[in-house]
Formats: C-alpha cells, sequence, structure tokens
C-alpha cells in the first residue's frame, strides 16, 4: 500500500471543508475512511473511572471539580485487583482497548502512580489494549508509562485556545499542549480530542480541528465528545448540540487526521441509533462500551451489540494497525 504524508492543513482550508453541504461532506469524509480503514469494523473500548471526585479543576462541565456542585460520590484510587477484574469483565464483553481515568489536576510520583502503572502492566498481560487519562503529565513520568507498556494516553483539548478560558481557568491551554508534548518525547499514541455544546461557536470547532490536525505527530485517537449535562456543574443548562453539528465535526476529523480512531464517546446516550449510523457513515470507528464514561450514564452492552449487528459492524482486534492493512480503495483528500 502506497504511504499517504499527512497533509498540512491551513485555518482556511478547514473553514471551506466544513462549510459544504452536510451530505457532501459525509460521502467524502466516508471515502477518506474507506481508504484508510476496514469499512465496517469499529473498536470497542471500556472507561473506568480509577479515582473519583476531589479534582482541583474548574472545568465548567465536570461533575468531580470541587469548584463544581454536582453531586459526585468521592472515591480514592482503587486497588490494582479491582481494576484487572474489571478490565477483563469490559474483555469479556468484547472490549479491545481499557481505559482508566482518574479526577486529578496531574498525577503525582509516588505509590498512587506505582500502582497506575502496575494496572497497566496487569491490562497489557490480557492482551487489551491501555490507555490512561490522569491530567498533566510530566516527560519522565510519560518514559515510565511507556515502559509499563501504555498504548495511549488521553488528554482531550476540550474547546478552541480562544474558547478555552470560559471553560478552564485553572490551567492553560499551553499546558495541555506541554503534557501532549511529552506524550509524544515517550513515543506513547495520543488520544485527543474535544467537547462540542459548550457554547462555542462554529468558527471555535474550526479551531479546535485546526490545532488537533496540526499536532505532530497527529494524534492516534480523536475522541469528539457531546456535551452531557449534569447538574451542579456551570454548563447545566447548556441546549442540546445540533446533532448535525456533530456529524459535520466528525467527518471534518475524519478527511483532516484520516488515520486516526474517531471515537463516539460523552453523549450517545441522548442520541439515535439513526444518528449514531450516521455518525460512523462520517469516519467514526470507535465506541465506548459500558454503563458509565466516568460519572455519566453510557448506553447498555446489549443496546450496543444489538446496534452493531443491525448495522452489520464488525469489532476491530486489538494491536491492528489500520491503515497498513486496509486496501486502498479510493483517492485520499489528505
Amino acid at each position: 500500500m502506497k504511504k499517504h504524508p499527512t497533509k498540512i492543513w491551513s485555518l482556511e482550508e478547514i473553514n471551506g471543508i466544513y462549510d459544504r453541504p452536510l451530505l457532501d461532506l459525509v460521502f467524502e469524509a466516508a471515502g477518506t475512511h474507506r481508504n484508510y480503514h476496514t469499512p465496517g469494523e469499529v473498536q470497542l473500548c471500556t472507561l473506568l473511572s480509577i479515582k473519583t471526585g476531589g479534582c482541583t479543576e474548574d472545568c465548567k462541565y465536570c461533575s468531580q471539580s470541587i469548584h463544581n456542585k454536582a453531586k459526585v460520590e468521592r472515591k480514592p484510587l482503587m486497588g490494582v485487583d479491582d481494576v484487572l477484574t474489571a478490565a477483563r469483565a469490559a474483555k469479556n464483553s468484547g472490549s479491545t482497548r481499557f481505559c482508566m481515568g482518574a479526577a486529578t489536576r496531574e498525577i503525582k510520583d509516588g505509590r498512587g502512580f506505582n500502582r497506575v502503572l502496575d494496572m497497566v502492566k496487569g491490562v497489557r498481560a490480557m492482551g487489551m489494549e491501555a490507555c490512561c487519562t490522569l491530567g498533566m503529565l510530566t516527560e519522565n513520568q510519560a518514559k515510565k508509562l511507556k515502559e509499563a507498556g501504555l498504548t495511549a494516553y488521553n488528554h482531550n483539548l476540550d474547546t478552541s485556545k480562544e474558547h478555552y478560558t470560559n471553560v478552564v481557568t485553572t490551567r492553560t491551554y499551553q499546558d495541555r499542549l506541554d503534557t501532549i508534548a511529552n506524550v509524544a518525547k515517550a513515543g506513547i499514541s495520543l488520544c485527543c480530542g474535544g467537547i462540542i455544546g459548550m457554547g462555542e461557536s462554529r468558527e471555535d470547532r474550526i479551531s479546535m480541528l485546526h490545532t488537533l490536525a496540526s499536532l505532530d505527530p497527529q494524534p492516534e485517537s480523536v475522541p469528539i465528545n457531546a456535551l452531557v449535562p449534569v447538574d451542579g456543574t456551570p454548563l447545566q443548562d447548556a441546549p442540546p448540540i445540533d446533532i448535525f453539528e456533530w456529524i459535520r465535526t466528525i467527518a471534518v476529523a475524519r478527511i483532516l487526521m484520516p488515520k486516526a480512531m474517531v471515537r463516539l464517546s460523552a453523549g450517545r446516550l441522548s442520541l439515535s441509533r439513526e444518528a449514531q449510523a450516521l455518525a460512523i457513515m462520517a469516519g467514526a470507528n470507535s465506541i465506548f462500551t459500558g454503563e458509565k464514561l466516568l460519572t455519566t450514564p453510557n448506553p447498555q452492552w446489549n443496546e450496543d451489540s444489538e446496534m452493531m449487528k443491525a448495522l452489520g459492524l464488525t469489532p476491530r482486534p486489538p494491536e491492528k494497525d489500520s491503515h497498513h492493512d486496509s486496501v486502498c480503495r479510493c483517492s485520499t483528500t489528505a
């Protein structure tokens, strides 16, 4: 298969793509997807909250922030055996990637971090991909996670640089980019996306996509979250995101980052099967399964299984480098 170099996209180019008629945009994104990935193949992932509540960040969407008034029971860092039991259950239900999330501004060196390293080793020993999201990360911590076998590290941009201070004030956009750089230096795949529906403009969504596509290397995984308004947070009364804007964001992400896994994560519970099917047609090829995504509800295992069957989708094997394994079927836009 021929090698496709990563295209450098200008903000003006992305504006032009984003503003195309939606069905034309979805058609192009579907073609790009088929050029790099196996059609109808979807990766199943599970996300577990390994430390819940008590986070000192003031993210306005988050139920786990100490600055917000959401009713979330605080739970300390879980034990290794309990996490591995959950990972085993996820694997038995079809997941090939197990993600571990801790509500914290930054992971501290010491017993807690060493425990996380043991969790990573245990998940990898099961033959699953292992992902962590632990807040800000130093270069040395990233190196240790890599040595433990970590497959990917999640650190979302959340939104555009321009809109960021309307959502988070306790750390800067540059703080996020610094952690992303440390992940890249360690040779860990980056999982990085954002949340739409937080009062941002269309220009903000375009700016966020431009930043994501400009990362070097581009993210291996791009979650496109729809805000789940939580009582007790400043965004509890945010209006629902227009479904077509969500689809449009997914399609543009697929065109800009053709090799990435584009993931449907938070917000799926409020979406119809038809909307999810259109998102998959637009290039999404991963879903998070299980009852919860950290603290927000998620479709049940059986619902996802029924949707997969109805759409003729098949699970993606673990550790599959799909852009090497797929057959080139059409010319790329990237």
